[in-house]
């Protein structure tokens, strides 16, 4: 792999993680279109670890009063912190219920069904559903400090389900915490937060199986994806944020739809 070839898949890591359009299906796609081989799960580490760095930094502000808070409940248990203490209890029950999940299906899953058929038909999924979610369902007006327990399952079971390359972990969280009625902006929060455990997790998962021998790629070309996934991370995020603030899920839906056609009509 040369650092152009990484420069790409730091690109497309990065922009596309935290989009409703399935990062994984985009890096396969890419990696097909250009001939392109991951060199290993030190070059996938590396690519989801600065993902994980980017949305920490953006989120650092909210993270520091959600923890801070957190824990001030657990100690003086006053009212005032209570909704921090539940957001975040929701965040850790969602994360074990994909943990748990995830582990059980990942295995028997990712790899049965990482060909461009399934990704296709995934992306076609991922698309229908934003567009039910918009055309169908009406967005609810539950915040942060109406959530409920199930709230967490129903977006940890959406989550789960982004186990399947082309099933988007953004567009699936949305959706679900949508369609169990909270307002977008706390569903959008909810599944951004929600994704530093579990990227965090699937990166801790993937270094047993890691070899030394993969840092051979070069760490310039390591460095190089390191570094545009991090940038176009932070610039994905900023983007989604302020795009569904004056607009809706359902381009993304195009998007699928049509990246879905491309697949199935070419790259099977």
């Amino acid at each position: 792999m040369n650092w152009f070839e990484a420069l790409v898949l730091g690109i497309v890591q990065g922009i596309t993680e935290f989009l409703p359009i399935s990062s994984s299906a985009h890096l396969i796609i890419t990696q097909e279109l250009f001939g392109i081989s991951m060199p290993g799960l030190a070059f996938e580490v590396f690519l989801h670890f600065a993902s994980l760095l980017a949305v920490v930094y953006f989120f650092r502000a909210d993270l520091a009063v959600i923890i801070k808070e957190f824990l001030q409940y657990v100690g003086t248990r006053n009212v005032k912190y209570k909704t921090s203490f539940w957001f975040g209890i929701y965040i850790i029950a969602a994360t074990f219920i994909t943990g748990v999940l995830g582990i059980l299906l990942e295995k028997q899953l990712a790899d049965t069904l990482r060909s461009m058929t399934t990704i296709s038909i995934a992306l076609f999924f991922t698309g229908l559903f934003l567009i039910l979610i918009e055309r169908v369902m009406k967005y609810g007006n539950r915040r942060e400090k109406d959530m409920t327990f199930w709230d967490a399952f129903w977006v940890g079971i959406g989550q789960t389900v982004a186990v399947i390359p082309g099933v988007s972990r953004a567009g699936s969280t949305l959706v679900a915490a949508l369609w169990v009625g909270l307002d977008k902006s706390t569903a959008v929060r909810f599944s951004f937060l929600l994704s530093i455990p579990v990227i965090l997790g699937s990166t801790v998962l993937m270094f047993p199986d890691m070899r030394l021998a993969e840092f051979d790629t070069g760490w310039f070309e390591l460095t190089i994806s390191f570094i545009a996934s991090f940038i176009f991370a932070l610039i994905g995020i900023r983007w989604l944020i302020a795009f569904l603030n004056r607009s809706k899920l359902i381009y993304f839906a195009y998007y699928c739809f049509f990246v879905s056609g491309v697949v199935f009509i070419f790259l099977r």
